[in-house]
């Protein structure tokens, strides 16, 4: 299945720490779950179950060249687009949104595997067009490439997955060789008009393509107590968290000892929330140590995409990167209090079985570009 050769090539820092996040993840994911269900390691050992579904799906992409990708582009572009689409018609619903589909056995989550998706196509998409980016018009394409999932995801409604996309079309443009100069402006003009669009919704009724509890987690982070309910409405997610990520101090209160989460004052601490349980029950040191360890993984991906034989695999590696960056950051974020909530999981840590299948797949087309590198730049 593989040249022996190409073992020499791995990276076994980058495999080291993703190893320790899955671990360590594991082992907070059982204390911030231990009392949501009778069996204190249900979520855990069903965790480990997709952990081991997602390692079959990277040797499974291992096995691959990841230059035949770009052969299946268009079929696996239609195929995001239809599962998407078949969330709308036949989607399961729950917590106010529609974005699974019910298999049976499984709550199967399409735009989770979306954003892996999404790096394959897009890269496809911008390999023919290297040295083709450098005005306005040759980035409409690339938008409007983009745009038609991101649509579906909005619908569903997922905001939170809609801005990773919109995340790895920024940084696979970059890596591309996009002008940078024209992606910033974009940038700033895109953060412009989403002041402009809430402020002139919250004051003159503007219509947004946004749910209503969309809006106002939106803005809440500002001052989560003016929330409308005295911090028990939007804003209670993130006082909480706040509380739990401040009560650890610098070691912590020790696993299963949280306050906040033992006695469930944190709502979704073993998803969306596992940073804050992070936070109060290991302490600022470990939790430190635990961001090193994601910026680790974050540095070997961009050593092995500035190692890519070509810019097929550097804009792959590319994508990855910009899409576990944004994760990461985002989630960090919401826990402490500086970004609005908008629902985005820490990669390997938060529970859940697309995404740790999705996010599985993605690593396993790093470890492939990394495996059949041919020049190595630095």
């Amino acid at each position: 299945m593989f040249e022996r050769r190409l073992w020499r090539n791995l990276d076994y820092y980058f495999v080291g720490g993703v190893i320790a996040l899955l671990a360590i993840g594991l082992v907070v994911l059982n204390s911030a779950s231990a009392n949501v269900m009778p069996d204190p390691y249900y979520f855990v050992k069903k965790q480990l179950i997709w952990i081991l579904f997602g390692l079959v799906g990277l040797v499974a992409v291992l096995s691959i060249d990841y230059e035949q990708l770009k052969h299946y582009h268009l079929p696996l572009y239609v195929l995001n687009i239809i599962m998407l689409a078949a969330v709308a018609l036949v989607g399961h619903e729950a917590k106010g949104a529609q974005r699974w589909i019910n298999l049976g056995f499984f709550l199967l989550q399409p735009s989770e595997f979306a954003k892996t998706i999404t790096v394959i196509t897009l890269a496809c998409f911008l390999d023919k067009r290297q040295g083709k980016l450098n005005c306005w018009q040759d980035l409409v394409v690339p938008f409007l490439y983009v745009a038609v999932p991101l649509v579906l995801i909005l619908k569903q409604p997922d905001l939170g997955t809609a801005l990773v996309l919109l995340a790895i079309l920024f940084g696979m443009l970059y890596v591309s060789g996009a002008n940078w100069k024209l992606l910033l402006m974009i940038f700033g003009g895109a953060l412009l008009l989403t002041g402009l669009a809430l402020f002139a919704h919250f004051h003159f009724g503007l219509p947004l393509p946004l749910q209503d509890y969309q809006m106002r987690r939106l803005v809440v982070f500002l001052n989560p107590y003016n929330d409308g309910k005295g911090g028990t409405g939007e804003g209670y997610h993130v006082i909480q968290s706040q509380i739990a990520i401040g009560s650890g101090g610098w070691w912590g209160v020790g696993l299963h000892q949280g306050s906040q989460v033992q006695l469930n004052f944190l709502p979704e601490a073993h998803t969306d929330f596992i940073f804050s349980v992070v936070g109060e029950e290991l302490g600022f040191v470990r939790t430190v140590g635990i961001i090193a360890l994601y910026f680790l993984v974050l540095y070997r991906m961009i050593r092995i995409a500035g190692q890519a034989k070509d810019m097929f695999g550097a804009l792959l590696v590319g994508g990855v990167a910009s899409m576990f960056a944004f994760h990461i950051l985002v989630n960090v974020g919401i826990t402490t209090g500086i970004m609005p909530v908008t629902g985005i999981p820490l990669p390997l840590f938060s529970y859940g079985g697309s995404a740790m299948l999705a996010n599985m797949l993605a690593l396993g087309l790093v470890l492939n570009v990394n495996l059949r590198r041919q020049k190595i730049l630095f």
